[in-house]
């Protein structure tokens, strides 16, 4: 890799909305909602400056919704068959359009998108949409469909259960029966709502009757697997969702899309992102296609098969860091961690927060945004994969608001319209300067700034290799479940890093650095080796090679911090 990939991962509804009424359950005309036009180039260029490389703009494409835009010839949604007012962006209503939430002219909101795209490359950035294969909205209707292209289920046969050929599942001849928990404030006056025969929903509910935790207001898509006969695969032919998906990445990738997040990927068979990766690829070779994965079983499948270029580190490197924020586990499970998956390591996205997953600062998981800053360091140091910090995160967002849908959960809600009280002091009314963050805040955020550019500006890191030095340091010299150290290594840059996950008590020890390190780094072992701190200090010190290999090297190291050496 020449460089980090550093993502920025921005909820769009949320980003810049000016409007901070914050009713529970708000219309956008209560409580208002962020326009493409409000990411503007000032704070793109912040962005840029803050280390970010990429942005991922969540929730783009066309979603049900509430809102009512039939003045502007849009189908409206039925609001039994919509979370929250503003509707899940993964539920989707049109993939050939983006969402008209976020458009001053609701007529004119592709050009509005696309000069949003155009300032995230002006500012040099890239950008990341999503792209959902799984499933859609039950009401799926592609009203911004190009030339050439077939609306989904235009030539389904509704009257059996699966074809090859259908673009959804079918339950035949009976109709949706939608769980009875379904009564909020925007359902209680809205009209039933119908769909016979019912459709499979779309975590793979092959019943009329799914429930409320189910993801009852989306619709599965059918890849060709007959699920509910032994999973047979029909490929012998290409499906006809292979094609439409195709024409759906295809579309946004000649607007200029330089990747695609695909949710849930592996509920969607293997051999279609195999098929269809190589061909987008074709189209732009440079363009990233980021799994989300949860089975590490199936990890390499869709890597060495799929031909993804990165899988969500979740079920891995998130869980253990979590852990160990909140004081249950050890820093040993990331030797664990890393040697399960050694030889795709570098393929793997570590982040601490997304959309789906609660804030470090809520009472769900840490309750300080400051006690994540040692995982932070490990997740932006440890190899050579990306680094996703979610819009807020830098500024101690804490997710503890009750919108409406979504309640106190310590998650910033997808499906209400909202604003973030702490993030809009970055905001600053559009200046993006943080004037208004406390001093606390502006010191995470520098540190979050530090991390990135550490990435940037280090070949170690963005491109080296990694070494676990704690196989050497397993003899009670250093305490081993909260210390963790390691070397990162290219042919121009050696870099030692140490970090103490212990939010309580500085750690002093004797770090031994083996021979067989020093060889496989092919590291000069006489004379003496110097090491200067290019993190958050500016010290430097020097030791005898000698000394080093028989007594190791001293180290006093803070609470909650790292040491960064660059090594000569």
């Amino acid at each position: 890799m020449d460089s980090a990939i550093n993502i920025y991962q921005v909820f769009t509804r949320l980003f810049n909305n000016k409007n901070q009424t914050n009713k529970e359950f708000g219309t956008i005309e209560e409580n208002g909602c962020t326009k493409f036009n409000d990411i503007t180039s000032t704070a793109l260029d912040q962005i840029k400056k803050f280390g970010a490389t990429h942005i991922w703009y969540t929730g783009v494409i066309r979603h049900a919704t509430c809102t009512d835009y039939s003045k502007h010839g849009l189908s409206t949604d039925n609001p039994h068959v919509v979370k929250g007012q503003a509707g899940s962006p993964y539920a989707i209503k049109d993939y050939f359009d983006v969402h008209p939430d976020f458009a001053v002219q609701v007529k004119n909101r592709m050009n509005e998108f696309e000069k949003l795209v155009q300032r995230t490359h002006d500012a040099e950035l890239k950008c990341i949409i999503d792209f959902v294969p799984n499933h859609v909205s039950r009401e799926y209707k592609s009203e911004n469909l190009p030339g050439g292209c077939v609306a989904l289920g235009s030539y389904d046969d509704t009257s059996i259960a699966f074809s090859p050929s259908n673009n959804f599942y079918y339950i035949p001849h009976e109709e949706l029966h939608l769980p009875s928990e379904i009564n909020f404030p925007y359902t209680q006056q809205a009209p039933a709502y119908h769909e016979i025969p019912a459709k499979v929903t779309g975590n793979d509910v092959f019943s009329a009757y799914p429930a409320i935790t189910d993801w009852y207001e989306t619709v599965k898509l059918n890849y060709g697997i007959d699920y509910q006969n032994l999973w047979h695969e029909h490929f012998e032919e290409i499906p006809d969702t292979w094609v439409r998906m195709y024409e759906i990445l295809e579309f946004w990738t000649k607007k200029g899309i330089d990747g695609f997040r695909c949710d849930m990927a592996e509920m969607v068979p293997v051999r279609f992102w195999g098929w269809v990766i190589p061909q987008i690829k074709q189209l732009n070779p440079n363009i990233i296609f980021i799994a989300e994965v949860y089975n590490p079983e199936e990890y390499r499948n869709y890597l060495f098969r799929g031909k993804f270029d990165y899988l969500y580190d979740k079920v891995g490197l998130y869980d253990i860091l979590r852990l160990i924020i909140e004081g249950f586990g050890s820093a040993k499970y990331i030797s664990d961690c890393w040697k399960t998956h050694d030889d795709i390591t570098s393929k793997m996205l570590r982040f601490l927060e997304n959309h789906d997953e609660q804030r470090i600062a809520s009472r769900f998981f840490a309750g300080n945004a400051e006690a994540a800053k040692a995982s932070m360091i490990l997740a932006g140091t440890m190899d050579r994969g990306p680094l996703m910090i979610y819009f807020g995160q830098e500024i101690g967002e804490k997710g503890m608001d009750k919108e409406g849908f979504s309640g106190i959960d310590g998650r910033t809600s997808i499906f209400d319209y909202w604003s973030l009280p702490e993030y809009n002091k970055w905001v600053n009314a559009g200046k993006f300067d943080g004037a208004k963050l406390s001093d606390e805040q502006k010191e995470l955020r520098e540190f979050y700034t530090s991390l990135n550019w550490l990435r940037l500006n280090h070949e170690a890191i963005h491109s080296g290799l990694f070494y676990d030095l704690m196989w050497k340091n397993y003899n009670g010299n250093l305490d081993s479940d909260k210390i963790f150290a390691f070397l990162r290594y290219s042919d121009n840059q050696k870099m030692l890093i140490i970090i103490n996950f212990d939010i309580h008590q500085t750690h002093t020890f004797r770090l031994f650095i083996g021979e067989h390190a020093f060889e496989t780094m092919n590291f000069k072992k006489e004379g003496k080796i110097k090491l200067k701190e290019v993190f958050e200090a500016d010290f430097s010190d020097e030791f005898p090679m000698q000394e080093v290999l028989e007594l190791g090297i001293p180290f006093s190291i803070l609470p909650n911090s790292a040491l960064v050496f660059e090594l000569s």
